[in-house]
């Protein structure tokens, strides 16, 4: 309960969740889990418009069309929208500095090894 209370980078705390629902309304949720929100009343014009992540807060798991909806690109809700194509691929959530980051042949985390220089490569120097 203290952990839902003060820590907000493992998802919503209370505050958080009781604003959203006094002063928004809920839109749709995607795969992940994460709750998007719209704000009642505009402002200036236009509304205001957030997410809710269920689990660790990191932007790289909102997926494209949310993004776009969260950014005002565009105005159609994407539980909308009709099916993706079968060749669209699931979105990738940013995996750097975790296990599963990319690490290039020579990278100190795979051995540090690199392949040998083939002499191609003549150094400049002065005359």
């Amino acid at each position: 309960m203290l952990k839902r209370i003060f820590t907000w980078w493992n998802g919503a705390t209370i505050g958080t969740s009781l604003f959203s629902w006094r002063n928004g309304s809920g839109v749709g949720s995607d795969s992940l889990g994460n709750a998007y929100f719209e704000s009642k009343k505009p402002i200036n014009g236009q509304t205001r418009r957030w997410v809710i992540y269920q689990g660790a807060n990191d932007a790289s798991r909102v997926p494209p069309a949310w993004f776009g909806w969260l950014h005002h690109q565009t105005d159609v809700v994407p539980t909308e929208l009709p099916a993706p194509r079968p060749w669209v691929k699931e979105p990738v959530p940013n995996l750097t500095g975790t296990a599963a980051a990319y690490r290039p042949v020579g990278a100190l985390e795979r051995g540090g090894n690199r392949a040998a220089a083939t002499g191609d490569y003549e150094a400049w120097s002065p005359n």
